[in-house]
C-alpha cells in the first residue's frame, strides 16, 4: 500500500520572482517616463538617468563594502526606486545634481539601513523625496511650465502647479476657487488628463499613469484595493468639502487628477513591502492615505500631501497587519 507523503509548506509553487515583479513595475513606469520626456525634454531624461544610476550605485556600494552581502542590484528594485524618485521631483536643471542626494537618502536611509528589499518599513523613494522637500524647498517647489510637445532643451520657464496657485490664491481676502482659476488661466480637465500642467516629472499625465496601473493589475503585480480606496476616499472627502463650500474647495475630479494622487495611489502606496498584507488591511490603508492627503492639502502648509500621507500610513502598516490577521482554521 502506497502512503501519501506530504511535504512541508509552501505547497503552491510559481515561477514568479522578485526580479520579474520589479522589472514589470519598471515596464509599467515607461509611459510616464515617455510623457515626462515629451513635455519637459532632456531635463526629464537626465534626471531619470541620474536618479536610476545613483540608486543602483549606492545600493551596490552599501551591499559590497558595508553589509558585505551578495549584490541585488540586478533584481530591478533599485531601478524602481530611482524612477519613482525622479518622478517625484520637478524637471528643472537644478534637480540633476540634487536628485543624486535624494537617491543616497532613499537607498542608504530608506532601504539599506533596514537590511534591504523586503525589510524597509517606508517607501524608499518617498523618504528621499520628503528629505529633498524639507532640505531644499526652493528647488523642490520650482516647477517647469509645459509648453509644447518634445521641447528638446535644458532651459525651462518656471511656474507653480495648479494646486499651489489655488492654495496661494485662496489666502487673499475674498478670493474663491473659481476666481483664482479664471485669473490664472489654469488648465482644463482635458489638458490635465493629457499632461499639459506643471508638476513633478511623473505625475503630469493621468492617462499615462492609468496605462501603467492597468498593466500591473493585469499582470497581478498589484490589486485594486489600495488604488480604489485611496482615490475613492480622496474623491468622496473632497466632494463633501466641495459641496459644503465650492468657493473654498476644489471639485473632486480636479482634486484626484492634479498633484500626486494618481501616481501615489497606483505606484507608491501599492508597494507590497510597505503596505498591509490582507485585503481588508489594504482597504484601510488606502482610506487612510486618501483622508490624510485631503486634510494636508486643505489645512496643511503644503498644497500637496500624498508623500506625507503614504509615509504616515507606512508607519501604521504593522498595526493594520496585526489588527487584520486572518482567522486560523485550527489551533
Amino acid at each position: 500500500m502506497n502512503l501519501l507523503n506530504i511535504s512541508g509548506s509552501p505547497h503552491v509553487h510559481s515561477d514568479e520572482s522578485t526580479k520579474k515583479i520589479m522589472w514589470r513595475v519598471n515596464l509599467a513606469l515607461v509611459p510616464m517616463l515617455l510623457c515626462g520626456i515629451a513635455f519637459f525634454g532632456l531635463n526629464a531624461l537626465l534626471i531619470s538617468l541620474v536618479s536610476v544610476a545613483c540608486c543602483c550605485l549606492f545600493q551596490w556600494l552599501i551591499e559590497k563594502f558595508i553589509l558585505k552581502v551578495p549584490t541585488t542590484v540586478c533584481d530591478g528594485s533599485a531601478v524602481v526606486t530611482g524612477l519613482l524618485l525622479a518622478f517625484n521631483v520637478p524637471a528643472t536643471a537644478d534637480m540633476i545634481w540634487l536628485v543624486a542626494i535624494g537617491a543616497l537618502v532613499a537607498i542608504g536611509i530608506g532601504k539599506m539601513t533596514f537590511g534591504g528589499l523586503g525589510k524597509n518599513p517606508f517607501n524608499p523613494a518617498l523618504v528621499g523625496r520628503v528629505f529633498m522637500l524639507i532640505s531644499f524647498p526652493v528647488q523642490m517647489t520650482t516647477w517647469p511650465t509645459v509648453g509644447k510637445w518634445f521641447p528638446m532643451t535644458l532651459d525651462t520657464t518656471s511656474g507653480a502647479t495648479p494646486l499651489g496657485i489655488i492654495k496661494e490664491g485662496l489666502t487673499h481676502e475674498g478670493a474663491t476657487v473659481q476666481s483664482v482659476i479664471e485669473a490664472n488661466d489654469l488648465p482644463s480637465l482635458t489638458e490635465i488628463l493629457l499632461g499639459h500642467i506643471g508638476g513633478s516629472l511623473g505625475e503630469v499625465s493621468a492617462i499615462a499613469i492609468l496605462i501603467g496601473a492597468i498593466y500591473l493589475l493585469c499582470r497581478r503585480v498589484i490589486t485594486w484595493h489600495i488604488p480604489v480606496s485611496f482615490i475613492g476616499t480622496a474623491f468622496i472627502f473632497s466632494g463633501i468639502l466641495w459641496l459644503c463650500d465650492p468657493t473654498q474647495f476644489i471639485d473632486p475630479l480636479t482634486t484626484i487628477l492634479t498633484g500626486g494622487i494618481m501616481l501615489g495611489a497606483c505606484f507608491m502606496a501599492t508597494d507590497m513591502v510597505t503596505s498591509p498584507m490582507s485585503k481588508t488591511g489594504q482597504l484601510i490603508f488606502g482610506f487612510g492615505c486618501g483622508l490624510l492627503t485631503i486634510i494636508i492639502r486643505n489645512w496643511g502648509a503644503y498644497p500637496e500631501g500624498v508623500s506625507f500621507a503614504i509615509l504616515l500610513m507606512n508607519a501604521v502598516t504593522p498595526l493594520i497587519n496585526r489588527w487584520c490577521t486572518p482567522k486560523r482554521f485550527a489551533n
